[in-house]
C-alpha cells in the first residue's frame, strides 16, 4: 500500500525564511519526495506537531488542506492505476500527480509494426500465412514510415499521440500523396485494406498489453463491392473443349480448371499434395486442407472434371497434385487462352474461385451455406461477395410461385 509523509526541507527556503514542504511517497519498499508548494516557518511546524493539532490561524488551516488534497491525490491516482491492472512506478506517479502526461504503455507506432511484422514473418515460415499477406503488412509499415517523415518530420510517433486528424490525414496521404513505382496515389479498396492492417497491427499490441488503445479503430470506411468476374457454363465449357498446341497453356488451363471445379486459390492450389486426398468411408474422394490466407478448413469433394486432371498428372515429383507456376505467368497465359477462347473477360486465376462460387455451386443448386464452408469463409457474408444470384436461380424460385397461379 502507498503511504505519503510530509517534512520540512531546510535547505529550501522563501524570503521569508520559511522553509518548503515536501512529501516523501513510499510504495514497495521504495521512496521518491515531491515538494508541494507549500512553505511554513520551523518553529510553527514543531508548534502545530506537523500541521496534525487544532489550528487556528487561517494561513496554517489552508497549507493542511492543501497537503490533505496532494496526499488524497496520490492515493486515488495510485488506485487507479491498481485498478486498471497496470504496473506503478513512483515517477509515473509523480509524472501523472503534476499533470504531466502519462508515458506508461506507450510505444512507437512503427516499433509496434516491426514487432507484429517479424511476429507475422514466422506464422509464414511455419506455412500459416501467405508471403502475399507478409508483403502487404510490409507494404502498410513504409507506408506509414513515408507519412510520418513526409507529413510530421518525425521518425517515431508515439501510439496514445494518435487522433482523428491523424487517422484521416493518413487516408488522404495515402489516397492522393503516396507514391509506388511511380504511381502516384492509391485507389479506396487497397486503403481500406491498408487501414484494416493498422488494426491488426494495434489489436496485437493490445492483447500484448504493449498498448492501451486502438486509435485506428474510428476509421471505419468500407470496401466498394464490385460485381466478381465469373465465368458462365457456356464460357466454362468452352476452356474445357479446347486444345492447345502448346504444353504451357495446356498446363495453365488444368490448373485453371481444378479452381474453377475446387474454389482453391492459387496459393492454396500450389501447396496442395496427395497427402491432401483423403478417401471417406463412402469411397468418395476428398481434397482436405486449410487455406493459407485464413488458415480454415476447406475441404471439397472431387468432381469428376477434378479427377480427370489429377489422373493426368499423378505421376509428379514431390508428390505435388499439379504442376507449379507461378501466379504472375498464369495469369499472363490465361491471357492468351481468354482470347483463343473467344472470352472477352479479363481471366485472371481468381475469376476460377468467383466461377465455383456462382456457375458451378450456387448455378446448380448447392445452398450458399455449404459453398461457404468448401470456400473455406469464416462466414456467409464472405462468401457472398463471391457468390452472384445467376438468372436460373431466380428462373427456378419464381417457377414455383406460378405453379400456384396455374
Amino acid at each position: 500500500m502507498i503511504k505519503t509523509y510530509f517534512y520540512l526541507k531546510a535547505d529550501k527556503q522563501n524570503s521569508k525564511g520559511e522553509s518548503a514542504i515536501y512529501a516523501k511517497i513510499k510504495l514497495s519498499g521504495k521512496t521518491s519526495t515531491l515538494s508541494t508548494g507549500k512553505y511554513i516557518s520551523s518553529q510553527r511546524w514543531e508548534a502545530t506537531n506537523k500541521l496534525k493539532n487544532t489550528l487556528k490561524i487561517s494561513s496554517e488551516k489552508n497549507i493542511k488542506t492543501a497537503l490533505t488534497i496532494i496526499e488524497l491525490k496520490i492515493e486515488s491516482i495510485y488506485l487507479e492505476r491498481v485498478k486498471m491492472d497496470k504496473n506503478v512506478s513512483l515517477n509515473e506517479l509523480k509524472n501523472q500527480l503534476k499533470g504531466k502526461k502519462d508515458k506508461s504503455n506507450q510505444i512507437d507506432i512503427l516499433e509496434l509494426f516491426v514487432k507484429h511484422n517479424d511476429f507475422f514473418k514466422q506464422k509464414y515460415e511455419a506455412g500459416e500465412r501467405t508471403k502475399a499477406s507478409l508483403q502487404k503488412y510490409n507494404r502498410a509499415k513504409d507506408l506509414l514510415s513515408n507519412f510520418l517523415r513526409e507529413k510530421h518530420k518525425k521518425k517515431q510517433y508515439l501510439i496514445n499521440d494518435i487522433d482523428n486528424t491523424f487517422i484521416y490525414d493518413l487516408e488522404y496521404y495515402l489516397k492522393y500523396e503516396s507514391t509506388f513505382k511511380d504511381k502516384k496515389g492509391i485507389n479506396h479498396n487497397s486503403v481500406v485494406k491498408y487501414f484494416q492492417c493498422y488494426k491488426t497491427m494495434c489489436r496485437f499490441g493490445l492483447k500484448r498489453n504493449l498498448i492501451n488503445k486502438n486509435p485506428f479503430l474510428v476509421y471505419d470506411e468500407k470496401l466498394i463491392i464490385k460485381d466478381a468476374v465469373f465465368l458462365t457454363l457456356e464460357e466454362l465449357q468452352r476452356i474445357e473443349s479446347k486444345k492447345f498446341t502448346t504444353e504451357r497453356l495446356n498446363r495453365v488451363k488444368d490448373i485453371f480448371l481444378f479452381s474453377c471445379y475446387t474454389s482453391y486459390a492459387p496459393v492454396d492450389v500450389q501447396n496442395l499434395t496427395k497427402k491432401n486426398l483423403i478417401r471417406d468411408t463412402d469411397g468418395m474422394l476428398w481434397i482436405m486442407t486449410k487455406r493459407a490466407k485464413t488458415a480454415i478448413r476447406s475441404n471439397v469433394p472431387v468432381l469428376p472434371p477434378v479427377k480427370k486432371i489429377l489422373d493426368k498428372y499423378r505421376d509428379l515429383e514431390n508428390d505435388k497434385i499439379l504442376p507449379s507456376i507461378s501466379n504472375q505467368k498464369i495469369n499472363e497465359y490465361l491471357k492468351e487462352i481468354a482470347v483463343l477462347c473467344q472470352i472477352e473477360k479479363r481471366l485472371t486465376h481468381y475469376v476460377a474461385r468467383h466461377t465455383f462460387a456462382t456457375t458451378v455451386t450456387l448455378g446448380h443448386g448447392v445452398c450458399i451455406e455449404s459453398v461457404s464452408k468448401m470456400m473455406g469463409h469464416s462466414n456467409i457474408k464472405m462468401t457472398q461477395h463471391y457468390a452472384k444470384i445467376l438468372d436460373v436461380n431466380v428462373k427456378n424460385d419464381m417457377s414455383k410461385i406460378s405453379l400456384l397461379y396455374d
